[in-house]
Parts: C-alpha cells; sequence; structure tokens
C-alpha cells in the first residue's frame, strides 16, 4: 500500500502537500465531508509509511485522482487483511474532524449558498435548481450528522432549517408534494435542534400550505393557527404578520371569509413599518407594505371582493422586477379579480403574462392555477 501511493503520487510530480490539495479541491466539488488539511497531511504520510489503513472514503477519493484500480492502490489481500472496522473507524473520524473543524465562517457560507439559491429561485424557477438544492442539503446533513458538540450543531441546524424549508417551497413548486412534506420535516427538525422557534413556525405555517393544495383546507388551517401559537411572542414583529398573512390566505382558500379579514387586519397592525422587507433574524421572510398589498390583494381575490383590484394594480407598479415568481402570481390575481367583475378582456391578457412568467419559471403549482382560471373563464362566457 505505502509505495503504491508514494510511487503513483510521484509519477505525478507531487509532493504530499500538493496531494493533500488536490484530495480536498475534489472534495468540495462533491460536497464531500473529509478531514482537516492538518490531518490530511498525517493522513498521507501515514499511509505511505504504512503506520494507517486507507479508509472507503479516502480510497475512492485516491482513486479519481490518481488513476488507480483498488489492487494497484491497496495492493493484493489488503482488504482480507485489515478489519473492516479499522477503516470504518478511520473513515469516521475523518468524518467527525472535518464537522468539527467547521468556523462560524464556514457555517456563513453555507447559508450564503442559501441566499444564492432563494435568489435564483425567485427569479428563474426551482426547476432548474433541483440537483443544486439537493447537493446543498446533503453537504448540510452531513456536517450536522458528524457534529458532535451542541456549540457545533446549533449553527449547522439553523442553517439546515432555512435550507430545508427552502427546498420545501421549491418542491411544492415544481408540483412534488411528497417531497416538499419531507424536506418540511427535516426543517423543523434541524429548527427545533438550533433552538429557532421562529424557524419551526415558519416550517410549519409553509407545511400547511401541502395540506391545502391536498384538499386538507381545515386541517391547514389548524396547522398555521399552530405555528402562531408556537412561537407565541418569541416571533419578530414581521414573522407574526407573516403568519397572520399566511393564516388569511389558507382561510380564504377554506371559505372562512370572516375569520380571513380579521387576520387581514391582524397582519397589517403587526407588520413593522418601513420599506425593508428583510428580518435580520428570519431571512427566510420577504414581507414590507408593498408585499403584504400584493398578498391582501390575493386573498381578497379568492374571496371575490372588488377592493383586491386597487391592492393588486399598487403591488403590480411597485413590484420588484427580480420576483418572477410572484409577478406571475400576481397576474393571476388581477385575472381572478378581473373574471369576478365580468372583465373578460382584461382576465385574458392578465392570465397570458401569468402563463408566459409560470413557463419561464416552470411552475406547476402557478400553471394549475392558470388552469384553473381558464377553465372558470371558459365557463363565464
Amino acid at each position: 500500500m505505502s509505495a503504491q501511493l508514494r510511487q503513483a503520487r510521484k509519477e505525478r510530480g507531487w509532493s504530499q502537500e500538493r496531494l493533500v490539495h488536490e484530495m480536498e479541491r475534489y472534495a468540495r466539488q462533491r460536497l464531500l465531508n473529509i478531514a482537516s488539511t492538518a490531518s490530511l497531511r498525517v493522513y498521507v504520510s501515514e499511509w505511505e509509511n504504512g503506520r494507517r489503513p486507507i479508509g472507503l472514503l479516502y480510497a475512492s477519493i485516491l482513486r479519481a485522482l490518481l488513476g488507480l484500480t483498488d489492487r494497484e492502490l491497496l495492493g493484493n489481500g489488503t482488504t482480507d487483511d485489515q478489519p473492516l472496522a479499522v477503516a470504518g473507524y478511520d473513515e469516521l473520524v475523518g468524518r467527525i474532524e472535518a464537522a468539527h473543524s467547521l468556523s462560524r465562517d464556514t457555517v456563513e457560507v453555507f447559508m450564503a449558498q442559501t441566499e444564492l439559491l432563494r435568489t435564483v429561485d425567485r427569479q428563474m424557477g426551482a426547476a432548474a435548481l433541483v440537483d443544486q438544492m439537493q447537493a446543498h442539503l446533503k453537504a448540510l446533513e452531513e456536517s450536522l450528522t458528524f457534529a458532535v458538540l451542541p456549540t457545533t450543531r446549533e449553527p449547522i441546524a439553523r442553517a439546515l432549517a432555512g435550507a430545508a424549508t427552502l427546498a420545501a417551497w421549491q418542491a411544492l413548486d415544481v408540483g412534488a408534494a411528497e417531497r416538499a412534506w419531507r424536506h418540511y420535516e427535516l426543517g423543523k427538525r434541524a429548527a427545533t435542534e438550533s433552538k429557532e422557534p421562529m424557524y419551526v413556525a415558519h416550517a410549519m405555517a409553509e407545511q400547511a400550505y401541502v395540506l391545502s393544495a391536498a384538499g386538507k383546507g381545515d386541517l391547514a388551517v389548524q396547522l398555521v393557527q399552530e405555528a402562531h401559537r408556537s412561537v407565541g411572542t418569541k416571533g419578530s414583529p414581521r414573522l407574526r404578520a407573516w403568519l397572520h398573512a399566511a393564516e388569511a390566505e389558507l382561510l380564504a382558500q377554506a371559505g372562512q371569509a370572516e375569520a380571513c379579514r380579521r387576520s387581514l387586519d391582524l397582519a397589517a397592525a403587526s407588520l413593522p413599518t418601513g420599506s425593508s422587507d428583510r428580518d435580520p433574524d428570519m431571512l427566510s421572510i420577504f414581507l414590507n407594505d408593498n408585499h403584504l398589498a400584493r398578498w391582501r390583494g390575493n386573498v381578497l381575490a379568492r374571496l371575490g371582493d372588488d377592493a383586491a383590484m386597487s391592492d393588486l394594480y399598487d403591488a403590480l407598479a411597485n413590484m420588484d422586477a427580480t420576483f418572477t415568481r410572484a409577478t406571475a402570481g400576481l397576474h393571476c390575481d388581477l385575472a381572478q379579480a378581473h373574471l369576478a367583475r365580468e372583465e373578460q378582456d382584461e382576465a385574458v391578457n392578465h392570465l397570458r403574462q401569468a402563463r408566459l412568467l409560470a413557463n419561464r419559471t416552470g411552475s406547476a403549482r402557478q400553471r394549475a392555477r392558470i388552469n384553473q382560471l381558464v377553465e372558470q373563464f371558459g365557463a363565464s362566457r
């Protein structure tokens, strides 16, 4: 084993330091958790001197980097001579060390990746991000699995909670209901471990939309109300406003008009003033006066309330152009509001714009709503 590894390294003109660098680069590209640089230096020296067996994870990396087979890398009979438990512990210790070495800066990188995926999703839709999102979640889950102490686990769990909730909403948008549900469950578990009740409540409330889409409107309302109770006074004003607005939408879908209007009033009363739409303690939330006006218009349109029109057109005039999927939803709301007033030409125009944007983002959820409105339009003619 020692001779083969040393020879293969030297044939490439690599020092031990270069081999460590190449292993780290390979692992980063594939989101693999490996030991720290200092530990890898020790491993390479011990592998080449025959003092440490090569574990399964590192063997797979070295095979790919050096172009060797198992027999060439490990030598004849190595897998029979070495107890499997030794290689297993070697790999386990390496992963534990890698997770333990994660700094606050590294966790911030994870969160920055989530934010980047959120931005791309907002502009281009979730359909193009499935592989990237799954790889991101896997990297966070692996880090949390092998982190040992609470001081290391809690920041990773918080990052995982935000990423899992985003992945769940993306899955719901592309029509993958069961995947969305499982991601929300993962988000709730991670948020609970990170001692972040706001993230727990947010995941619960968004999960209620899965129930609503499945025809369980009353249960969806109960879940979002439970989310609000669970966070209580620990929630920020912006999160409380968001929860009230989500409850209003789900109440509208369940046909509870009076309760829906009360929740809209509570959302407006809870929302902080100013143009800012982000909460420093809850980056998953986008909500300011303009967003709430759009949301209120959506809810009133579902109720067939003529007052929806002014809210919706005001929101359209102030819409951030990067919110492509939200703009599609806004055109759906306007089409529904115009249909309620029997203004069919205006409704058709907004449906066309909604379909164009929904096709751009690949939103199965919005396409389904557009098709429902088209059927409603056909029935009204």
